[in-house]
């Protein structure tokens, strides 16, 4: 009934083991990240759909390679994309809890990475910029990712998530990057430049916004304004 109904999540079943190497069991690793977030989503549907298409596209990311074993490179980007169509066939909302879901399946991955001892500020504010609103619920998918059956493993993991989560608050206190906006935007750069929309609008509002984040300029008008008018002379545009 499974396959018929939902074919993405059947196919996430099976071990497969080549040269001696296997990977989990997709299928019932997602049903225990999905037990695990229950007492924490209370009144939030959506996050538990977030937990049932973390792994979605791990099917169609697998790989092996002889040093490395099975790998699932992508899936989170793969698994956002699917995201889409897996609501539109069991007929979910597509307007803001399937972005929602989107959203968090494409980040999943990524508090986990900043578990490392070596992190940055940038990174930090990244996933604070990119995560907004939904990052504590973002914390509480990957915290229930940790399925690990090795306890001092689990802990070890629990306990740099802990870590992450009071980096964030601290330089979220500090540089306010949730929700937030560069300084300068699309209409301020054409009026400057006296140019109409085109490509180069979004190259120099990209970097703007990432000259903020990296931390190379600071969240200030006039530092942004500054650094957008030596971006536009590095690519042939020049201040009317």
């Amino acid at each position: 009934m499974l396959k018929l109904i939902f074919p993405e999540l059947q196919l996430l079943k099976g071990v497969e083991i080549k040269d001696g190497k296997s990977h989990k069991d997709n299928f019932y690793h997602t049903l225990k990240v999905l037990d695990n977030i229950l007492p924490h989503s209370k009144g939030k549907l959506w996050l538990r759909w977030a937990a049932l298409l973390h792994d979605i596209a791990k099917p169609n990311t697998k790989r092996f390679n002889a040093k490395q074993g099975w790998t699932f490179h992508g899936h989170e980007d793969k698994g956002a994309r699917m995201v889409p169509n897996i609501f539109r066939k069991l007929k979910l909302p597509l307007d803001n809890p399937m972005k929602y879901v989107q959203k968090l399946v494409l980040l999943h991955l990524r508090p986990i990475s900043l578990t490392n001892k070596s992190i940055t500020d940038s990174a930090l504010r990244r996933l604070l910029f990119e995560a907004g609103d939904d990052l504590e619920d973002l914390m509480t998918l990957c915290q229930s990712d940790i399925t690990s059956k090795n306890k001092d493993k689990k802990i070890k993991y629990i306990n740099r998530f802990e870590d992450v989560k009071i980096k964030l608050r601290n330089l979220e206190d500090r540089d306010k990057i949730k929700n937030w906006q560069p300084p300068i935007d699309g209409k301020e750069i054409m009026k400057t430049f006296n140019i109409k929309p085109c490509k180069e609008v979004g190259i120099l509002k990209e970097s703007i916004k990432n000259a903020i984040l990296d931390g190379i300029i600071k969240n200030s008008y006039q530092e942004a304004y500054d650094y957008l008018l030596v971006k536009a002379k590095e690519i042939g545009i020049i201040e009317k």
